[in-house]
């Protein structure tokens, strides 16, 4: 595909190091609140994927940007927050096109990760994630289409909650695979995560079923390293015991599973690859933009899934999600969030990127909450639990992550 074009700017050599905000997307004058709220004075670190009024959207590629006017309304997820008193920090960086979970952008460089010097935030919620980690914001906004919420968070220590499907809001959110996409956040603390999440889904309905069993399935798990499985091993042990529920670790996808995991990745890759393509293609097509290797090897295969290949995986990820319905029903399911800590100012091996998207898809393909949970750390970095449930458990999930922590019920 001759649309596609590799940029200049991405040799072997690391990318630059950059601050986590969009220095030339200043942040236009918002009134005050008109009084104290919940989330009162909190700042958010605003991924340049999601509106912001007064500012245009960038989606990480400055052709785009270049094209871009500046937004007549906030997004709703924006909105919502502000409404509960929160004050937009900043525009933050994102991965191009927010088609990657690496961290890094051949146009601007790598937002610095403030928990894990050297090594990557994670992607495409990169700059997001390293305001919220470096302390320069508090509440970061992002979106998480296939783990760009969970993987910043595990790579960063932080709490990271992708909501169900049903109950995120898209309005005003630049589209990537919308089958897939949805809004999320970041912080430091799990109270103000729970806080952020009120305000996020207020209205939307819940299922607030107390889970009765915690699986922790021997397949999902054997992707993770050896050093990531032991250092999440006693935080496993303490949701379970929190929780006071039986821990399940027979696999996820047994014999009378559709596919098996690789199976559900793929399928979930082909559905991906043609939504992107359906939104971005027109724009490449045109405008022959450049992009960073991966997101132009990734662009490459989207614009040749057929409509046989899409139907087929589109088949395989219902069957997936009603298989995850069944096995999810009354439980709380707990992996790796990633399956290796950050990795270092370089690209991850694609048997890492495969083993990544094995764990991060399961939560596109069923619609389903996922909440990250910072863990021990694992050969000095940092690593996250994450947890799933039901689609409208989102709830039941802060619950599980609360009765992790000492002292909290």
């Amino acid at each position: 595909m001759t649309a596609v074009r590799t940029s200049p700017a991405t040799d072997p050599a690391p990318l630059p190091l950059i601050g986590p905000y969009v220095p030339w997307l200043p942040v236009p004058d918002l009134p005050e609140p008109a009084a104290a709220q919940g989330l009162s004075g909190a700042r958010i670190a605003v991924k340049d994927v999601i509106d912001f009024a007064g500012t245009p959207t960038g989606n990480g590629h400055p052709l785009l940007l270049a094209e871009a006017v500046p937004a007549t309304r906030h997004a709703d997820c924006l909105g919502r927050l502000i409404a509960a008193g929160a004050v937009p920090a900043g525009k933050a960086h994102t991965d191009e096109l927010a088609y990657s979970l690496g961290g890094t952008n051949a146009h601007y460089g790598a937002p610095a990760n403030p928990a894990a010097p050297g090594h990557l935030c994670g992607g495409s919620s990169s700059g997001t994630a390293a305001a919220v980690a470096g302390r320069l914001a508090d509440i970061g906004l992002g979106t998480d289409t296939a783990g760009s919420i969970r993987v910043p968070a595990s790579y960063c220590g932080l709490y990271g909650l992708r909501p169900s499907h049903a109950r995120a809001d898209l309005t005003g959110i630049s589209p990537l695979a919308p089958s897939f996409d949805t809004p999320g956040l970041l912080t430091r603390s799990l109270p103000l995560l729970r806080d952020a999440a009120a305000a996020l889904l207020a209205g939307t309905e819940a299922d607030d079923r107390a889970p009765l069993r915690v699986l922790a399935p021997a397949d999902l798990w054997s992707l993770a390293t050896g050093p990531v499985r032991a250092a999440l091993a006693p935080a496993l042990d303490r949701l379970a015991e929190g929780l006071g529920l039986p821990l399940d670790r027979s696999p996820l996808f047994d014999d009378l599973a559709p596919v098996q995991h690789t199976g559900a990745r793929d399928a979930f890759k082909t559905v991906q690859a043609a939504e992107v393509w359906r939104v971005h293609g027109p724009w490449v097509t045109r405008a022959r933009p450049a992009f960073g290797p991966n997101v132009t090897e990734r662009l490459r295969i989207a614009a040749v899934v057929d409509g046989a290949r899409e139907e087929a995986a589109r088949a395989r990820v219902a069957a997936v999600a009603r298989w995850l319905g069944r096995r999810l029903d009354g439980a709380v399911l707990a992996i790796p969030a990633t399956p290796t800590p950050a990795p270092a100012h370089a690209c991850a091996s694609s048997a890492d990127r495969d083993a990544l998207l094995a764990l991060t898809c399961l939560a596109g393909l069923g619609g389903l909450p996922a909440l990250t949970v910072p863990g021990p750390r694992a050969e000095g970095l940092p690593v996250g639990l994450c947890l799933l449930t039901v689609p409208g458990g989102d709830e039941q999930l802060v619950s599980a992550g609360m009765s992790m922590e000492p002292g909290r019920a």
